[in-house]
């Protein structure tokens, strides 16, 4: 079993916290993570969470949760951990009678493997009573069990990033292993048959769960077209023409996506700079693993392909939003484009304003021109621009300027000696 880096967090808010919602894609390892937090001895020493662990996949429970969810808390209290509540929505406004009446002396955990807070009047039910976790897959530092310094140090003027030496293949291998816990057990083969298993089990339960519409059989072929597009704004018109899917019934499949974790949205970041700036979101896949599964039937040969590019910075994007979800970094994370042609993958801006930069490039080298899009950016924000950095698939630190360095990706994994 995997330390979950974010347990920490969570830990902390049940402390002062009635209602704890741990959100995230199926087969991410939430029930894991609750078991482990309910008999962590800082949680079983003042909430005896004894035997309730209910999950509502199981149909019997399912029917008493929907039939009366009052009693249904009253019967399972005052400790719960309710599994898959998003089959209930009915659920959550008697939990805030529930909460309210016992606020101090009341717990509930609750795991959704579709995004809750999407669904009308969930979010306004438990305002104040509940903090949102989300869980992805393993991080690369959960799989080695050891927390990345990468944050703390891209936040401290003139810290060198720790060294690891790590070849290109080694980690390609990685991008392609992904972090699903079970898939990580497996030789490639078997985690091609596992994650063919698992896709079309989502796709065929949860997304039909959540709506109630035809041509879910187009969905494979649509999230394929997506995941060959990753890393950029994605030109719904395109995909409608080639999937011959109308473009409003594809908005409504990619909320869908979204819906259970599986296509992640990163919104523009547009603030103080003149000029036409791209206000779309980027899309990418919550895991590098799953989106290399997903490409084999739409690309050949991904590690030689241009497309590569885009998976790797796929694999970045999610490394850095893992290390997001537990980090008290009060950073966000956006993305940068002009039309013009100027942009930066990824941007990192502190609670102050502060801007982070981050190119990401799939080559084995990088010269100056790697560090346009950061330049142009530094000189737009002035003041505010604090670091640069270009992520590769090289081995060596490189400066090219004050506060812009050449990075090897693996220094995202990367921690501190002690």
């Amino acid at each position: 079993m995997y330390d979950r880096f974010i347990a920490s967090s969570i830990l902390e808010a049940l402390a002062d916290t009635p209602v704890i919602l741990i959100n995230g894609a199926r087969q991410t390892g939430k029930s894991t993570l609750c078991e482990a937090i309910i008999r962590h001895k800082d949680v079983s020493s003042k909430y005896q969470f004894h035997n309730a662990f209910v999950t509502l996949d199981d149909p019997t429970l399912l029917e008493a949760a929907k039939k009366d969810p009052l009693g249904f808390l009253y019967d399972n209290g005052p400790h719960i951990v309710i599994d898959e509540v998003q089959r209930v929505p009915e659920l959550f406004l008697p939990l805030k009678k529930f909460i309210d009446e016992d606020r101090d002396n009341r717990r509930v955990i609750l795991t959704g493997s579709s995004n809750v807070m999407m669904m009308p009047n969930i979010a306004d039910s438990l305002a104040g009573r509940m903090e949102i976790h989300s869980l992805w897959p393993l991080s690369q530092g959960e799989i080695e069990g050891e927390p990345s310094a990468f944050l703390e140090v891209l936040q401290k003027e003139g810290q060198k990033f720790p060294y690891i030496k790590e070849t290109r293949q080694q980690t390609i291998n990685k991008i392609k292993m992904g972090g699903y816990p079970v898939a990580l057990t497996r030789s490639e083969r078997r985690r091609n048959v596992w994650y063919k298993s698992y896709a079309d089990a989502v796709l065929q339960k949860d997304i039909s769960q959540l709506a109630n519409i035809e041509g879910l059989n187009d969905l494979p072929n649509i999230l394929g077209l997506i995941s060959s597009r990753v890393g950029s704004t994605v030109n719904m018109s395109d995909i409608s023409r080639l999937s011959k899917i109308k473009n409003t019934t594809l908005k409504r499949y990619t909320t869908l996506l979204e819906h259970i974790f599986w296509l992640v949205p990163i919104p523009a970041w547009t603030k103080n700079v003149e000029g036409r700036i791209v206000k779309s979101p980027k899309y990418y896949i919550n895991d590098s693993g799953l989106l290399y599964y997903l490409m084999q039937g739409y690309v050949p040969d991904i590690a030689e392909n241009s497309i590569f590019g885009a998976v790797v910075e796929n694999f970045v994007v999610m490394e850095l939003l893992k290390q997001l979800s537990w980090s008290f970094s009060g950073l966000s994370l956006y993305h940068f484009s002009m039309h013009s042609g100027s942009e930066v993958d990824i941007i990192l801006e502190d609670a102050s304003g502060g801007i982070y930069a981050i190119e990401v490039k799939s080559s084995s080298m990088v010269d100056n021109s790697a560090f346009k899009g950061i330049r142009f950016l530094s000189n737009k924000v002035g003041k505010k621009f604090k670091r640069g950095i270009v992520l590769y698939l090289g081995d060596q630190y490189a400066s090219f300027g004050t506060n812009m360095q050449a990075v090897p990706i693996s220094a995202l994994w990367g921690t501190l000696e002690k």
